[in-house]
């Protein structure tokens, strides 16, 4: 069975940083695409980031050049490093996989907000203050 567990959240000023972290079971981990969503309070979930099975890296704009995805298959564990963090970036933040590997390449990991990935962790909570 397949269980997604996050990590690494908090509360941070505005500028500051955070690591989250996303330790993955029961599955073929380095063959799957992997993601980060968010949802803030009252706002649809949107994606954050994904990473392929070969490292192929995917960002929303908004985050692009301020957080970086990562990914370690020997120890089944999917990163987001978080930088210059901005209110704006208050959200629970949660771990996505998905078997097709090919989501990972297109658009359509993000516009879908998610819904092309089938597991989902529990979140982790991020608050940025400013």
């Amino acid at each position: 069975q397949l269980q997604l567990e996050e990590s690494g959240g908090g509360s941070v000023q505005a500028g500051g940083s955070l690591r989250l972290s996303c330790a993955a079971s029961g599955i073929t981990y380095s063959t799957y695409c992997m993601g980060w969503f968010r949802q803030a309070p009252g706002k649809k979930r949107e994606g954050v980031a994904a990473i392929a099975s070969d490292g192929y890296t995917n960002y929303a704009g908004s985050v692009k050049g301020r957080f970086t995805i990562s990914r370690d298959n020997a120890k089944n564990t999917l990163h987001l490093q978080m930088n210059s963090l901005k209110p704006e970036d208050t959200a629970m933040y949660y771990c996505a996989a998905e078997s097709r590997a090919w989501v990972c390449y297109g658009a359509s990991w993000y516009w879908s907000g998610g819904a092309d990935f089938g597991s989902w962790g529990q979140g982790t909570q991020v608050t940025v203050s400013s």
